[in-house]
């Protein structure tokens, strides 16, 4: 592909990404909406619902989200009274979160979701592990990318 065709939007990756990204989040809204949360909080339950008692630096970490972002969307769910945050008598740096009982309750509602999106996605079974498989390897060397481009920043700044 010449230069000028690398440019066509159609042509993007990233974009192809990004509109599937929105595409995704607009079919999970209505389950959402029913049951009073955000996609943003929805991946949070996802974490607690696997493994309560979680760190902020734990939960960022598992979600690729810094805590400038974290933060306040832990603030709104604890203000839903979804999750509670404590800090550790051991170490004040860490915060711990941990489902509230609002929070435990969702689980079951939200248990159909997966489902309900695999009939909507129109996607086999083996399509979709295919692309979970594709997209986490992708990711996977995104990240490799990323950490390769802060050690050289790194370096410079030696």
């Amino acid at each position: 592909m010449d230069a000028k065709e690398a440019l066509r939007l159609d042509n993007q990756l990233c974009f192809a990404i990004y509109a599937c990204s929105r595409a995704m989040t607009q079919l999970y809204r209505p389950w959402f909406d029913e049951i009073g949360i955000t996609y943003p909080q929805y991946l949070v339950l996802l974490v607690l619902w696997e493994q309560d008692g979680v760190t902020v630096k734990e939960l960022g970490e598992l979600l690729f989200l810094d805590s400038g972002t974290l933060t306040p969307l832990l603030k709104r769910m604890e203000t839903a009274k979804l999750v509670t945050r404590k800090r550790s008598t051991e170490d004040e740096r860490k915060v711990f979160i941990h489902l509230a009982e609002a929070g435990k309750q969702l689980e079951a509602q939200a248990c159909a979701i997966p489902g309900e999106m695999m009939i909507q996605r129109g996607l086999t079974d083996d399509q979709f592990t295919g692309l979970l498989a594709d997209f986490k390897g992708l990711l996977s060397k995104l990240h490799q990318t990323l950490g390769e481009t802060q050690n050289k920043k790194l370096e410079l700044k030696k």
